[in-house]
């Protein structure tokens, strides 16, 4: 038991050194999340010495006590011992009523530490929760600057940043490990946060609120970047889709724009306006598609267009069996919006 305690704690330790970029607690690159790192590994070494004194005192009387006889032994009587014992399980109990509480004050004192980021000049982003995708807004008075994109949310490092989030559906939890604590989003309530990066990067994160059936396919990327990198990407954001500049994406655009896909997404620029799904502007700008299920290729492209049932069953996307020119088409024009 005990080396098996001791493997998850070097597994836990090794961790460490894994991509700080990954799905990591352990791999802080914001304020937040070295807080929550601290508090972590404070209460991780708590409990294993009072793991390490219990099974120690387990072991103790075990030994002490172990006998040879094959037949029930008589009731002794040791009133000294039995005040040592008294003395012994008070002692431990009340050690064990003031760890809690210190851990509790830890607690408190590092969610306090956490949520105190403010600034007069933030980064605002608006992060809504679908069944399963996340809608990223970065508001603006004037709408037309205005930049609206999915699953992946770029912001600038050393800048704080507020987090507005709310649902369009079902309870989310917004949780990005290497950056802060999760965030739950409930349908009717908003709620702000806020985090600031320090490290560039791309760092993962995941719903962790149970949704539904692809609760497990709902990640996000929050892509840290220079201050000039974030600018630069966000007035690329703010231009209309490009022209297609091949014929064959000319005619992709046609196909998508005479078939279903108008009807939930859109294409700034076109006459596709709707709000169903994610907004297609820049799709090819973005790593990933299907919430980080699917790399951005022409392969997983046009899976999911045809059939985005079979790779995650329960989708609100319905299929597109379009024909195999047209879905080419297609392809090439989405691989063309960066």
């Amino acid at each position: 038991m005990i080396a098996s305690f001791i493997g998850v704690a070097l597994a836990l330790i090794q961790a460490k050194s894994l991509d700080p970029g990954g799905h990591n607690m352990l791999q802080p690159a914001a304020p937040q999340a070295s807080q929550i790192e601290w508090l972590y590994w404070t209460v991780f070494w708590i409990l294993l010495v009072v793991y390490v004194l219990m099974i120690g005192a387990f072991t103790k009387t075990a030994v002490v006590n172990r006998s040879g006889a094959t037949g029930p032994l008589p009731i002794m009587t040791d009133e000294k011992g039995d005040r040592r014992a008294k003395w012994a399980v008070g002692t431990a109990t009340g050690i064990t009523v003031i760890t809690l509480f210190v851990i509790l004050v830890m607690s408190i004192v590092t969610g306090k530490k956490a949520a105190g980021l403010t600034s007069k000049n933030p980064v605002t982003v608006q992060v809504t929760g679908h069944q399963w995708w996340w809608e990223v807004t970065y508001p603006n008075s004037q709408a037309d600057q205005t930049v609206t994109t999915a699953n992946e949310i770029h912001v600038p490092i050393h800048t704080p940043i507020v987090l507005l989030t709310n649902s369009s559906d079902v309870i989310h939890s917004f949780w990005p490990p290497n950056i802060t604590g999760k965030r739950d989003l409930i349908p009717g309530y908003s709620s702000a946060a806020w985090f600031q990066i320090d490290k560039p990067g791309i760092y993962r994160g995941q719903c962790a609120e149970f949704c539904g059936l692809q609760h497990a396919h709902m990640g996000f990327s929050i892509i840290a970047q220079s201050v000039e990198e974030f600018q630069s990407w966000e007035q690329q954001q703010l231009k209309p889709a490009n022209e297609p500049g091949t014929p064959e994406a000319t005619r992709g655009r046609a196909v998508f724009l005479t078939h279903s896909c108008l009807m939930c997404h859109t294409i700034r620029g076109t006459d596709a306006g709707s709000r169903l799904g994610p907004d297609l502007t820049h799709v090819a700008s973005r790593n990933m598609i299907a919430a980080e299920t699917l790399p951005l290729t022409a392969g997983a492209l046009a899976g999911w267009i045809v059939d985005p049932q079979r790779i995650k069953p329960g989708v609100k996307m319905s299929p597109n069996p379009l024909a195999p020119d047209d879905l080419q088409a297609v392809v090439a024009y989405l691989q063309s919006l960066q």
